[in-house]
């Protein structure tokens, strides 16, 4: 499945505004990257992959529309998957974004 072109313009506009915005193709689907750090991507999947502090994840798992991150068979810490559902406006899009952003500055 390829990934969501609309979905991936839409976090193109918000990142916009960041200092340090690359993108780069990765995992079938858009990865959009902080300073080389990769803070959110654009699932091929479907919905959004947000980075995040491990020690927030069993307590952000409890979201709606939110699942651990899972590649080849292992939960990947500080990795949570936003469904579509969970990213349908702009402010639970902004959300995540911002949250991702935010961890991938730490990095």
């Amino acid at each position: 499945m390829a990934y969501d072109t609309h979905l991936a313009d839409r976090v193109r506009e918000l990142m916009g505004p960041e200092a340090g915005v690359s993108e780069k193709r990765m995992f079938g689907g858009l990865a959009f990257l902080i300073d080389g750090h990769m803070a959110v991507a654009v699932s091929g999947q479907g919905g959004l992959m947000v980075r995040v502090d491990p020690d927030e994840s069993k307590t952000l798992l409890g979201r709606a529309h939110v699942s651990p991150m899972v590649m080849r068979g292992k939960e990947l810490a500080g990795w949570i998957r936003v469904a579509t559902d969970g990213v349908k406006t702009r402010k639970q899009l902004q959300t995540w974004v911002d949250r991702g952003v935010a961890r991938a500055r730490l990095a």
